[in-house]
């Protein structure tokens, strides 16, 4: 864990994030990682995506937005997506990468941070939770939206 360090994502981490491998049944919670990196080139000046380094291995990806001009209250400071490689799952790099979003959205002057994701066991609920996320809404498809005050 003394090892842990962020990165922007690059042409240099991208495959390894693309090979993240995941729990059986967690697949079906997850969009492919190119639907993140999308954003980056949608909106370059609001992406926020990093990459979770152990030592030199990456073991994890995390992606927010942060514009306080979305239209939408839950994309103004939203975690996108997070993914923890399988076997590196339980070690504290989600905690690490969620801890790391939040500190960005303080120094960008954000109250809060969204999630919204699929319930469903197997899926990132109790995650979230025990990072202090509290449901809060649902989209109009029925996804939970989950916020920590910051």
């Amino acid at each position: 864990m003394d090892d842990l360090r962020l990165v922007e994502l690059s042409a240099a981490t991208i495959v390894a994030v693309n090979s993240l491998s995941l729990k059986p049944g967690q697949e079906q919670f997850l969009a492919p990682v190119s639907y993140g990196v999308a954003a980056t080139v949608m909106n370059p000046q609001t992406s926020w995506q990093r990459v979770v380094l152990d030592g030199d291995t990456v073991v994890g990806f995390v992606s927010a937005n942060f514009d306080p001009d979305a239209a939408v209250e839950h994309f103004k400071s939203v975690l996108w997506r997070i993914n923890v490689d399988a076997v590196g799952q339980g070690r504290g790099f989600g905690r690490f990468a969620v801890k790391a979003l939040l500190a960005e959205a303080r120094a960008r002057g954000f109250d809060h941070v969204d999630v919204i994701y699929e319930a469903g066991e197997g899926g990132p609920e109790a995650f979230f939770l025990r990072m202090g996320f509290v449901p809060v809404g649902e989209t109009e498809y029925g996804d939970v939206i989950g916020r920590i005050t910051l």
